[in-house]
């Protein structure tokens, strides 16, 4: 009997060829060289030169993608839940979610302190051992500075590392203290949320309910990670803000710093490739939509070509501002005053006083007319 082939359309698939081992001395070679690499660019690894405990494991992404989902449990009461919740399941539920975030943050933080405190001491050492600059250690300058002001451990001398130590010390208190600070906001939080979601609404004629907006809107999940976000980067905890307003990003295309300050009200509408820098400041009732960027027209250098860090770099939005899609304004002494409204396109690096309609000219439209051939063919009239 004739054994029918499938030919090149058919969807039915065809049994690979058996693979090939790859080659020993290839796979030896490799190896040999990625340790080489690893023991000579530390920027992309995070190994312990000493002691097993002397580097602390990096903050866990899955861990902290649990919390984020526990924490919008808690605050989105009701909504994210397999099954209705009666009054009396709240007294089992809320205290159940609580001591879940509770010891998913205590433990993160107290990760995120030893880690970035263990880094920067082995990025000094580094410095000193081979007489050149260390990188990677600027980025860590700020962080020691905003927990230094929540009173829990001393400023010390003016010099980041030394403050570092100082939280490495008393990793653990301090992650509990830190733990303990963020949920005393978590009220706060959720007033701000709630006042989002009726921003969104009020400001959305395609929106039917308020319930819309919590299960649906990208602008509202990237608010919602931004408001935690912001509160753990005003506490001075390094690393975890970002992997929090990361993960946002990844999954609506909106890119917010969580050192940035929003006011009440906030919304950005469809929003992917909206950008919103670390330094940028935006009032109350302030309407967003897709692609605008609020950003930094350059960036300053000190002596030895290193970027200045932790000055006003992103723009100051007033209260009640819409700025439309495309939109982009740039520099940290850009402000724009109350009840403007940006047109979509405009590129701004300059102030708008109070009230006022920033436009650009339109660029001239030219329309041709569709010509349609006896064959069907289309074309266009020159």
């Amino acid at each position: 009997m004739t054994q029918l082939r499938p030919n090149a359309d058919s969807s039915t698939p065809s049994t690979p060829p058996a693979s090939l081992p790859p080659d020993s001395a290839v796979l030896a070679s490799v190896t040999a060289e990625l340790l080489a690499s690893f023991a000579t660019d530390g920027r992309i690894a995070r190994l312990s030169c000493g002691p097993a405990d002397a580097t602390s494991p990096v903050p866990s992404t899955q861990t902290i993608s649990e919390l984020i989902d526990l924490l919008r449990r808690l605050v989105f009461i009701g909504f994210f839940e397999a099954a209705p919740i009666s009054p009396n399941g709240l007294t089992l539920l809320i205290p159940t979610l609580m001591a879940r975030v509770a010891a998913h943050l205590r433990e993160q933080i107290e990760i995120a302190l030893r880690y970035a405190s263990s880094a920067e001491r082995e990025l000094l050492a580094r410095a000193s051992a081979t007489a050149t600059p260390a990188y990677g250690i600027d980025p860590w300058a700020p962080w020691p500075r905003r927990l230094a002001a929540t009173g829990l451990v001393g400023s010390g001398p003016q010099s980041p590392s030394a403050t570092a130590d100082l939280a490495a010390a008393a990793c653990e208190s301090v992650a509990a203290k830190l733990t303990d600070m963020f949920l005393q906001r978590l009220i706060e939080v959720r007033r701000m949320l709630s006042l989002d979601v009726q921003a969104a609404f009020d400001g959305d004629p395609a929106a039917e309910h308020t319930d819309e907006i919590v299960l649906c809107y990208p602008g509202m999940l990237a608010i919602f990670h931004h408001r935690l976000a912001h509160e753990l980067y005003r506490l001075g905890v390094p690393l975890l803000p970002r992997i929090i307003s990361e993960q946002a990003h990844r999954h609506t295309g909106i890119d917010i710093h969580p050192g940035a300050i929003i006011g009440e009200r906030f919304f950005v509408d469809h929003g992917a490739g909206t950008v919103i820098g670390e330094t940028a400041r935006i009032g109350r009732d302030v309407k967003i939509y897709q692609g605008v960027t609020l950003g930094a027209k350059s960036f300053d250098k000190d002596n030895v070509g290193s970027l200045v860090r932790a000055t006003k770099r992103h723009p100051t939005i007033g209260d009640r501002v819409t700025i439309y899609a495309g939109a982009v304004i740039l520099g940290g002494d850009t402000e724009v005053g109350d009840d403007c409204v940006i047109n979509g396109g405009v590129f701004l690096t300059m102030g708008v006083p109070n009230g006022h309609v920033v436009r650009q000219n339109q660029a001239e439209l030219t329309m041709r007319a569709v010509r349609v051939r006896g064959d069907g063919a289309r074309g266009f009239e020159i």
